[in-house]
């Protein structure tokens, strides 16, 4: 797998090498500190490869999407439906910047 941010081919290694604790096996890009999981038994990416802001952007997207589930505010499914209905985003993982800032613009006004 290619970095998105760089192009060079990324490291597959085991998430504890860069975490101290194995979460998986993960695609990284020292050079610019991008990174994907994978799924378990496929090595196949959970999304695209993410940088450290996009990251912290994801997790702030998450977050706030849990609490709406979370709180039953209404279902998991549903909010993630209503997310794609309202701002064309499927899957967190598969965000870039200005799609994850859409997405938490879209959540601020809703949380």
């Amino acid at each position: 797998m290619k970095c998105e941010y760089c192009g060079k081919e990324a490291e597959y290694i085991d998430s504890k090498d860069y975490y101290g604790v194995s979460y998986g096996m993960i695609y990284l890009c020292r050079d610019c500190d991008a990174m994907v999981g994978t799924h378990k038994n496929s090595g196949k990416p959970l999304g695209r490869m993410a940088n450290k802001e996009l990251r912290e952007l994801r997790k702030k997207a998450h977050n706030m999407l849990d609490v709406l589930w979370r709180n039953g505010y209404m279902g998991r499914q549903k909010v993630y439906e209503l997310m794609y209905k309202e701002t064309g985003v499927k899957h967190i993982g598969w965000t870039d910047i200005n799609d994850c800032r859409k997405v938490i613009s879209w959540l601020e006004d809703i949380v």
